[in-house]
């Protein structure tokens, strides 16, 4: 079974400060435009990077086919600056009950553990690195935001990855509507967890939703992991 965690609001917790400001300072420094006003204003909660930069873009009337062009340079530089950036020790953010349910499900026969993310790859790594989490997440087994602006394609993507792991067999574990919608849009399974800013009502779309860490063994465990 392939498991396939978010990130932000999921597994940590307050560690997109460094993060934002990256994305930011990458847009001001290849478009020369700032859009540190507009990030409240779009909701980035469950979208990729690079469907944040252009939501940002557009409002401030970059053409698309401008923000096409520069899209490599933009994620370059992100990755870049967050590099420089990111705090040295994340692992006050990682919510509570995470690292022991990463090494039970790290125990656990045929359980495959994958990141599906809008963080670009090199952000998404070295966040978990810093947090202390990251070992349970092989690179070439995952999707994020560098892979597509569009969240709806990364499990797919991350199937792929992990050897064409069946639908039947993959659960995209996050916190927000969006992680439900591109399980949804690829025809996998998601449990949705409270541990973010979304509440049980806005997260019921799911398969199952779990208040906590606690619960969230639980729900896995009944969906057969």
């Amino acid at each position: 079974m392939l498991l396939l965690f978010d990130i932000d609001g999921t597994l940590l917790t307050s560690a997109t400060r460094a993060h934002s400001k990256a994305l930011d300072g990458a847009i001001r420094e290849v478009h020369g435009v700032d859009t540190s006003r507009l990030r409240s204003k779009i909701g980035p909660a469950g979208r990729t990077d690079g469907e944040i930069a252009r939501l940002m873009l557009l409002d401030l009337g970059v053409s698309a086919r401008r923000i096409d062009e520069l899209s490599e340079d933009v994620r370059e530089t992100c990755c870049r600056i967050y590099a420089q950036i990111c705090p040295p020790d994340l692992s006050e953010h990682v919510v509570p009950g995470i690292p022991d349910l990463l090494a039970w499900l790290g125990q656990r026969e045929g359980v495959k553990l994958g990141l599906l993310t809008g963080n670009y790859e090199p952000v998404a790594r070295l966040k978990l690195k810093r947090a202390g989490v990251g070992k349970w997440f092989p690179y070439g087994c995952g999707a994020f935001g560098s892979d597509s602006e569009d969240r709806a394609a990364l499990p797919g993507i991350a199937r792929r990855r992990a050897g064409h792991v069946p639908r039947g067999d993959t659960v995209v574990i996050g916190d927000t509507p969006r992680d439900i919608a591109c399980a949804r849009a690829d025809g996998v399974r998601c449990v949705a967890v409270t541990t973010g800013q979304y509440g049980p009502e806005q997260l019921d779309d799911a398969d199952a939703v779990a208040g906590d860490v606690g619960e969230l063994r639980s729900k896995l465990e009944a969906l057969g992991v």
